[in-house]
């Protein structure tokens, strides 16, 4: 939600809102996961795949416990635990989340600062576009677009349409490296903003990458339909075939990503401001 109380996350599948589109049903919100995790799928889960095939297939984020959770003045933290476990129930990575929240004026913001650790052996992550920061925006929030698609209608039910409407429709990409609309694509910056309009609202909504990240400044798997992701692992995918990662989590050698989220309410996000608070954040977990 926005300072304005406005959310910026899509409500499909879990608290559906007239207009928004039926697709994707795993991006819910915002997550941390990966589509390619020693071969099991943890990205594309949803209990709209059939469960003979989520059995064998699709891994799944088992939330453990609450280690800490404190509130101070315009600010609070949440540690938790979680563990990656395979179709079979058998653990592949131990994943330690920090969570902070950050309200300043008319800013929201959340650092996630996650932490994951292979306990039964080498786990790897091999390249795919699917992962892995992410975030599934309201429809307001979209870029502008052509062709049939799936919507929510106002009693709750999926409803085909043959041509997009654009009304009220006003998003827009734009990295830190300048490159905006759908191109973003594939593209390596150190932060990404989606700003747009809720009616009369102004929003930004950025990304901010860290320079201790893998693949440091990472690439963007930001579709115009409303999937706002950063993705370190996707290397294949990105360079059309020309380098590749596949990366592995060893024993001993956890992988720690800090990433930072930023709801501005009111207007858009210069990048100054942006520069500014990305700074900040860089300095904040060196």
């Amino acid at each position: 939600l926005t300072s304005a109380g406005t959310p910026i996350t899509r409500g499909w599948p879990i608290k559906p809102r007239p207009g928004e589109r039926a697709d994707h049903p795993h991006q819910r919100g915002m997550w941390l996961n990966y589509g390619d995790v020693n071969s099991y799928d943890f990205w594309g889960n949803s209990y709209q795949i059939p469960a003979e095939i989520r059995k064998v297939h699709d891994g799944r984020i088992k939330y453990i416990k609450i280690d800490s959770l404190a509130s101070g003045d315009g600010e609070g933290t949440l540690v938790t635990n979680a563990s990656w476990n395979d179709p079979f129930g058998k653990e592949l990575l131990a994943e330690k989340t920090t969570y902070h929240f950050i309200a300043k004026d008319s800013l929201r913001i959340i650092d996630r600062i996650t932490t994951l650790t292979a306990t039964d052996g080498p786990v790897t992550m091999k390249d795919t576009k699917e992962g892995m920061f992410g975030v599934r925006v309201a429809r307001q929030l979209e870029l502008p677009s052509k062709g049939a698609a799936t919507f929510i209608d106002a009693e709750g039910n999926a409803t085909k349409v043959d041509q997009l409407s654009n009304e009220g429709i006003s998003g827009n990409y734009r990295s830190s490296e300048g490159i905006t609309g759908d191109s973003v694509w594939a593209t390596r910056a150190k932060w990404m903003d989606l700003y747009g309009n809720v009616g009369n609202e102004d929003i930004s909504l950025v990304i901010c990458d860290h320079p201790k990240n893998l693949s440091y400044p990472t690439y963007w798997h930001a579709r115009g339909y409303g999937l706002f992701a950063a993705n370190p692992f996707g290397v294949k995918d990105f360079t059309k075939g020309k380098d590749s990662l596949n990366y592995s989590i060893t024993a001993g050698n956890p992988l720690t990503f800090r990433y930072r989220v930023i709801m501005s309410s009111g207007h858009h996000l210069t990048d100054g401001e942006i520069n500014t608070l990305d700074n900040d954040f860089a300095k904040k977990y060196e």
